[in-house]
């Protein structure tokens, strides 16, 4: 059986490593929440965010081409998108780059939101990242 694999997409770059944890925590929490419906799930922060800790660490970094190259492999083998929308989603070029591969496929892209305790759903406009929850 061929399973349909969800692409969460949420905000992480940001100069302070505070907001970036935030961003973090806020996607592994999302990925659980969509785990929790059955989905499976792709998390690239939840996934990606230690392997950039360690990387500080030793001083180093993968440069933003490499991450790009990493995210559309995936990107390539998931069914749909899901934007996680946190402050700062709108304004990513990461997400925009995101939502541009996912619309030239054809893929379905929503948003989800966590709103006083639980998380909503909804469609996406596809009139890019400036669209609003």
């Amino acid at each position: 059986m061929t399973h349909q694999i969800v692409y969460l997409a949420c905000p992480y770059s940001h100069p302070e490593m505070s907001v970036r944890l935030e961003r973090f925590e806020a996607s592994a929490h999302a990925a659980a929440e969509l785990i929790r419906e059955g989905k499976f799930v792709y998390s690239p922060i939840t996934m990606t965010h230690p392997i950039d800790l360690v990387l500080a660490d030793e001083g180093g970094s993968m440069g933003s081409e490499y991450w790009c190259d990493f995210d559309e492999a995936f990107m390539n083998v998931c069914s749909e998108m899901i934007i996680l929308a946190i402050p700062g989603w709108q304004e990513s070029r990461g997400i925009a780059r995101e939502i541009d591969y996912f619309l030239q496929r054809g893929k379905p892209i929503s948003l989800i939101a966590y709103d006083g305790g639980r998380y909503e759903r909804f469609d996406f406009s596809g009139a890019g990242p400036n669209a609003a929850p």
